[in-house]
Formats: structure tokens, sequence, C-alpha cells
């Protein structure tokens, strides 16, 4: 097993590529992911939470990283902010089963608070050691459009100085092989609204954000 770097990266625990240009299929990636020490994230962690989804899936969402019922089922998006997206994907047309969904940092990052596990935003150097990660999800992929959801997966795909609240919403082209992105609100932040109309206004907002990348996907 890799020793961890001094600057942390999971580029160490990378399997081999398997083609020319260098990709992983997902489940070569899934299994290596299984056993990553690339940053102190997984000693406090259950497990590393990979992507699930189809490897021929024309769209690819992107969250920040899984919180506590994502962390010990192992699966990413399948707590409140899972069930949020399921309803606001479904209407906005979109087919859940045909979608890549992943984070951009794999283990969760958290705090005690009595017997709760409370989320804890991951750092640049998390997202930064855990890129490769991302990086070949998207390559193994190929997704016709990238959604990151909230400022960390907006930043850790398109750099630091991408600001959510002035771009979200916008179709831009992503990387050199034809793709598109578009940024959008993350559902977790669409649970944390308190008032009820501006949660009902945020939610409107991000299903309308859907539905301009729906017809892309098909």
């Amino acid at each position: 097993m890799p020793a961890r770097a001094a600057y942390p990266t999971a580029e160490p625990f990378l399997p081999p590529p398997e083609d020319e240009a260098g990709r992983r299929d997902l489940d070569t990636l899934r299994a290596a992911a299984a056993g990553c020490r690339g940053c102190p994230l997984y000693e406090s962690g259950t497990g590393t939470v990979f992507g699930v989804g189809p490897a021929e899936a024309r769209l690819m969402m992107v969250g920040e990283q899984p919180g506590d019922q994502e962390d010990l089922a192992g699966l990413p998006f399948v707590g409140p902010a899972g069930q949020l997206l399921d309803r606001a994907l479904a209407e906005a047309g979109i087919d859940r089963s045909r979608v890549y969904v992943t984070n951009a940092v794999k283990h969760f990052k958290w705090e005690p608070r009595g017997k709760r596990r409370l989320h804890r935003k991951p750092g640049i150097r998390e997202v930064r050691a855990c890129a490769p990660w991302l990086r070949q999800e998207l390559a193994a992929v190929r997704p016709r459009v990238v959604v990151p959801m909230g400022a960390t997966a907006a930043q850790a795909l398109l750099g630091p100085q991408f600001r959510v609240t002035e771009q979200r919403g916008e179709v831009m082209p992503f990387g050199d092989g034809g793709a598109e992105v578009m940024a959008t609100l993350h559902p977790s932040a669409l649970l944390r609204e308190r008032d009820p109309a501006r949660r009902e206004e945020r939610y409107a907002t991000f299903v309308a954000d859907l539905r301009r990348v729906a017809p892309l996907v098909g």
C-alpha cells in the first residue's frame, strides 16, 4: 500500500491505466478508491463513498462530499439531500437511473455534536487530494453534461474564482471533448433554508436549472 504523500493526494492510489488514454473503468476505480489513504479524512469516515450510476451516463452530477447517511451506506445521495435531488430530477423530466452521481470529496468530514456527526466543509487541500478520483470518473463516464452542485463542487471543476451565486444556471463548454457544464445549488443548501417561502423559491430555481440541461441529455 502506498505511503501517504507529504502533500496529501490520492494519485498514488490510482490503479494502473487500462488504455492508451490513461483511463480506468469505474469498477476498477471503485475498488481502488476503497483503499485510498490520500488524505487524513479516511481516518474518521466509515469508508470511501464512490460515485454510482451507469458508465455511459450522459449526465454527471457532482456534490461536495458524502453526508452521515451516505457514509454509513457507502453510497452517494441516499439521505435527505438525495431524496430532494430525486424529486427535482423527476420534476425536470430527467430519469434518475440514467444519471451518474458522485462527490468532489469521497470521505465524510464531520465533527461530533453529542451523539450526532455534523457535516464540516472540506478544505481546499482535501478537495485537491481527492481530485484524481473525480478526474478519473469524468474520463471513464465521458458525460455530455456535468452539473456541479454547490460552491465546493463547482470550484473543484471550474477553479477557485467561480461563484455559484453569480454564475449558476449558465451552460458553458467543459474540457476538450465537447461536453458542457452548468453549476447549480446543492440540495442540502435548500434543506438548510429556514424560511419556507425562500426554500420553495430556491427549490424552483434548482428545478429550473435541471430543466435547462434536460434536453442536452435526452
